[in-house]
Formats: structure tokens, sequence, C-alpha cells
């Protein structure tokens, strides 16, 4: 695949799940939909957006529940997709979603494999490639990251690190959606700094591009070691998030 054609089709599904089209986060204004059931969606969406915003940094789009389309629009109205993401910014979409019983509340930087740069990054330690059946017993607070408990369905594959057959280093891969399958990463704490998180995280990118699928990765924009290995591992940053949910202490608005 070409950067192209992954950056597509993660626009793909991005229009999925923000009840758009994928034009639509190339265009220059932002842009406003309704949230919605869609088939389709990432898996760990239970239930469509009341509001979230998303940019690929052209513009912004805001999925919103209906009865928040003036708070969307006002908010848009007034900040670049460069600072409606800022921590000045969302203190004052706090205060418009608080009559609504909502609050900001996740946002990550997703990174997309630029194909001119991954290649597999090597290690001191053996690495091993893991079908479920090998990783069906690592379901542990260890591996958090790279495993998830409550969706052991969408868990595909996983590649870790052994050292003396102690599992130092554990990637996996969910499958969030039919086309894109998420990594995640562990390291056990005694070992990290030594290359295991790029090591396992470049090799399970190639196997995911092995089998047909879009590996990507998520990361908060302040972990500095997650984002540091996905760029090292060929990465790079091609949209942002924001999503609102219900606040505590805040009694939900009848819509």
């Amino acid at each position: 695949m070409t950067n192209t054609e992954i950056l597509r089709v993660a626009m793909e599904q991005s229009a999925i799940d923000s009840c758009c089209t994928p034009e639509d986060f190339t265009k220059s204004e932002n842009i406003i939909s309704v949230s919605r059931e869609r088939a389709g969606r990432r898996a760990y969406l239970s239930e469509p957006y009341v509001l979230d915003l998303t940019s690929y940094g052209k513009n912004v789009v805001a999925c919103v529940r209906e009865d928040l389309r003036e708070v969307a629009f006002a908010y848009l109205a007034k900040y670049s997709a460069a600072h409606c993401f800022e921590t000045p910014a969302l203190h004052e979409l706090d205060k418009l979603l608080a009559p609504f019983g909502l609050k900001t509340k996740f946002q990550a930087e997703y990174f997309l494999p630029d194909v001119t740069k991954t290649r597999v990054l090597g290690c001191a330690c053996d690495i091993r490639v893991l079908e479920p059946s090998y990783f069906s017993g690592l379901y542990l607070p260890e591996w958090g990251n790279a495993l998830c408990k409550d969706r052991k369905e969408r868990d595909m594959l996983c590649v870790g690190a052994y050292q003396d057959n102690e599992l130092t280093a554990l990637a996996g891969a969910s499958a969030d959606c039919d086309t894109m399958w998420q990594i995640g990463v562990d390291v056990l704490p005694a070992y990290r700094g030594r290359g295991l998180a790029k090591a396992v995280t470049s090799r399970l990118a190639a196997e995911v591009f092995a089998r047909g699928k879009v590996p990507f990765y998520c990361a908060a924009w302040s972990n500095i070691p997650s984002v540091r290995n996905a760029l090292a591992c060929g990465f790079y940053p091609a949209w942002v998030q924001l999503t609102a949910k219900p606040a505590e202490g805040l009694p939900p608005k009848k819509v």
C-alpha cells in the first residue's frame, strides 16, 4: 500500500465514526455532522458520539448530538483547527457543555505508518510472533496496553520480546475495525530503555501489513516515550481527536 492509500483508509474509517464523508476531512472549512448509529464504527465506540472533534490538519469535523449543533458552531467559529484542541480553549468548551451535563474527556493523537520509513528494528531479546492461542494467558495488568481483556475477540496478533524465556515486552494488534488494526505496547519497567518497544512494535506493524490490514497507533500527546516509539518505528502523526462524555456531578440534559 502507498501512503496515500493508507491515509484514505484511515479517513474512510473516521468518516464512518464521524457520520460524514472522507472528503470532509480535507476541506478548508469546518464541518458539523449529526451523530447517529452507523454500522462499521470502531469496536470500542460503544455508542454514537455526543460531541467529538476530529482533525487531519486542514479543518475540524465535529460530530455532535442534534442539540449540540449550535455549541459546536460557536466553538469552531472562534478557534482554528490548530487551537481548538488547546487547554485554554477546552476550558471554554467545557463551560458550553456544562448545561448539557457534559465535559471534554478523551484526547489523543493517532499515528499512521509511512511506508518509506517503516522497517523492522532489532534488539538483544528473542522476538516471537504469537497467535491468539499463545497469548490467551497474558491478560494481566502488565500487558494492559497490548491486550484488552474486555474485547479479547478483537485481539488478533502479538509480538513478544523474551529474555531467557521471560516475556519482557509485548505489542498487540486489535481489530478495531474491518480495515485497521490498532497497536498497543507494554514493556516491563526493568527492561525499559533497551529498544524493546521499538523491536516489538515495528515487527508487529510488518505482520499487520502482511495480513492486508493497516496498522495504526494511538498515544496521548504528553506520553513522550510512546510518541517517540511511534516515530522511531516509522509512524507519523495523522489525526487528532477530542471526545466529550457525561460529566460526574452534572445532571445530563434530556434530549
